[in-house]
Parts: C-alpha cells; structure tokens; sequence
C-alpha cells in the first residue's frame, strides 16, 4: 500500500515543482464498474460491455473505456496526499490525454503524479499542473498519459 503524503500548505506542495510528488494505491477495474461507466455514459460498446464477444475480439477480454481510466485521476490523488490548509480543489482541466494501453478487466491500475508547474491564482489559490502516468500492474507501457490541471484553494 502506498503511504499518504501529508502537507501543510499549498506553498508546501508548490516547493516540489519537478518533482515525482506521490505514487497512489492500486486499483481493480470490474466488469460491474466498466457497467456502471457504459451506463452513465451511453458508450455500450461491446469490446467493454459484451464479455463473450470481447473474450474473441483484439484484446481477448473486455476492457475499460479511455476514459473510466481518466476519471480515476481524482481518486488517485486522493488515495495518495493531502494538503492539510486547504478548503476545497477543482479540476480545471487537461492539456493532454492519451490512452496508450489497453485496459482488460481485472487490470491493477495505479497513478504516478509529477508535479509540472504550481502557478498563483485569485483567492490565495493554487493552479497545479501535474503529469500523471496511469500504470497497469504487469505492464511497463502506462495505459493513460495526461496533463491534468488542478486547482486548490486554502
């Protein structure tokens, strides 16, 4: 399990610019979960949905949709440090996202966050922009390379 990294202040935070700031715990992907994500969604496709037809399709499995993996961003943040003085953090969005791996179901994901830039903003705030490699157990290639865009107010 991977250790939750405690700071006090956004200014705390922001001195790791450049910095591989925290490794979250990993996490199961479901069939029940990719489910629930087509049903929210309306994205039904079979490769995620149809176990039978995926099982003989090019993944030999169902497997995730891109982005059920990008919405994971917030709990790997949130499994892995806390920022003590803060009220409230946003998600402003992305500058990047690439889905370079699949995803099969039973897949073991985890988020590497690099913390790329922290930037002032009204309010006392802070805008963070963080690399995040989204990680499947067993598998050197990352599944998601994003550019997420982060803002947290104390």
């Amino acid at each position: 399990m991977a250790s939750m990294k405690v700071f006090e202040t956004l200014a705390d935070l922001a001195a790791c610019v450049g910095q591989e700031v925290a490794l979250s715990d990993w996490f199961t992907i479901t069939q029940e979960q990719v489910n629930l994500f087509a049903q929210a969604t309306g994205d039904h496709q079979w490769i995620h949905v149809d176990v039978e037809r995926a099982r003989q399709g090019p993944f030999g499995a169902p497997i995730a949709h891109g982005f059920l993996t990008l919405s994971l961003l917030p709990l790997f943040f949130e499994s892995s440090f806390v920022v003590r003085q803060t009220r409230m953090g946003v998600n402003y969005g992305l500058n990047k996202v690439r889905f370079t791996a699949p995803v099969p179901v039973g897949s073991r994901l985890r988020g590497r966050m690099t913390l790329l830039s922290a930037d002032p903003i009204e309010n006392q705030g802070l805008q963070m922009t963080w690399q995040m490699l989204v990680e499947r157990e067993g598998s050197d290639k990352p599944v998601c390379v994003a550019e997420a865009l982060v803002r947290q107010y104390p």
